[in-house]
């Protein structure tokens, strides 16, 4: 996803969709890492859906819950610049082959337009480039919204991590190069206002497809009212089935794991498979299992047999074996699971 910038900040490498400024920041010390020390390295698989707190990179959530679960591998779903918070999905070991259908799912997020000024990073870091003195009524907003429903062409921020001529836009636009982003074709399945606290400020809450920026929404929805505007927050809720209600604050995690000698705080720990909840799921007998760990593709046979086109997650005896994929009656091996052997 591809976070909000500070002109003199690089961000964390971007994914599929953006992520804006959290409503609440706390102190800046209060997740500066202490020195460590090494621990052996074990094998982890699952997923930890992590509640990022405000101030910290997504490389930096994914390295304090690597350490803390003595992770040889690790991973995120998805970006979140230092300055959001919310959902970021973290993979550990066997569930990092499964974080490209974690990133295909649907995005939901709940973000803060601040009218009047339009900024060059479209949200509240950046320089402002346009006022506005005119504020949008509600009604103005509401009529708005349907014509940024469904399929719609959106012009990227120029502070983004799209690449041009093999050089990132930010880096382009921090040294005062002129960027020309072209608009692409993005899905916004759902568009709410939530909330007009006062004049100033109007909350949405937004479903995305994969490619959306959520600052490109705000910086446009002002320059249709003709009250300018830029993101003042953001935090993201839902990134394909993980709830926010699942979330775990890495405090929480760090609190468990104090409290059991620096153990793993394994009770957040999900299994590999709920990466692949998007995917139809096949049952395969233990000697299909063992060619399909082979390498060699399997025959579905049979009256019942099930009816079965691309991606598949394949189980055997209770366990996730493999990434398939369909094809006129037969399943071809993708990737091979080797966890709880």
């Amino acid at each position: 996803m591809n976070a909000p910038l500070n002109p003199t900040r690089l961000p964390d490498e971007a994914s599929d969709v953006t992520a804006e400024i959290a409503p609440v920041a706390p102190a800046a010390d209060e997740f500066r890492e202490a020195p460590r020390k090494r621990r052996p390295k074990r094998d982890v698989d699952g997923w930890v859906l992590l509640d990022k707190p405000v101030g910290m990179t997504s490389t930096q959530a994914v390295g304090a819950v690597k350490w803390l679960f003595q992770a040889k591998k690790a991973g995120h779903a998805g970006t979140l610049d230092p300055l959001a918070s919310g959902c970021l999905p973290i993979a550990l070991g066997e569930a990092t082959k499964t974080v490209p259908f974690v990133m295909d799912g649907r995005k939901v997020y709940r973000f803060t337009v601040r009218w009047g000024i339009e900024t060059d990073t479209d949200d509240s870091e950046g320089q402002p480039t346009e006022t506005s003195d005119l504020r949008p009524t509600r009604e103005a907003i509401l009529d708005l919204l349907p014509a940024y429903r469904g399929e719609i062409e959106q012009v990227p921020p120029d502070y983004s991590a799209l690449k041009i001529n093999g050089e990132r836009a930010y880096d382009l636009a921090r040294d005062g190069v002129e960027v020309n982003l072209a608009a692409r074709t993005v899905v916004i399945h759902s568009l709410e206002l939530v909330d007009q606290p006062d004049a100033d400020h109007a909350v949405f809450e937004a479903e995305c497809g994969k490619g959306t920026y959520v600052r490109s929404l705000a910086r446009d929805f002002g320059r249709a009212l003709g009250a300018r505007g830029h993101i003042s927050a953001l935090r993201r809720t839902r990134v394909g089935t993980f709830p926010e209600e699942e979330l775990i604050p890495l405090a929480k995690l760090r609190e468990v794991s104090e409290a059991m000698d620096d153990a793993p705080p394994s009770y957040a720990l999900r299994p590999v498979e709920i990466g692949l909840e998007s995917l139809p799921a096949l049952r395969v007998s233990s000697s299909d299992a063992a060619r399909l760990a082979h390498g060699q593709p399997i025959i579905l046979r049979g009256r019942d047999a099930p009816v079965l086109e691309g991606p598949v997650a394949i189980t055997a005896g209770g366990r996730l074996i493999a990434l398939g994929e369909a094809e006129a009656g037969e399943i071809h091996p993708k990737r091979i699971f080797h966890s709880g052997k």
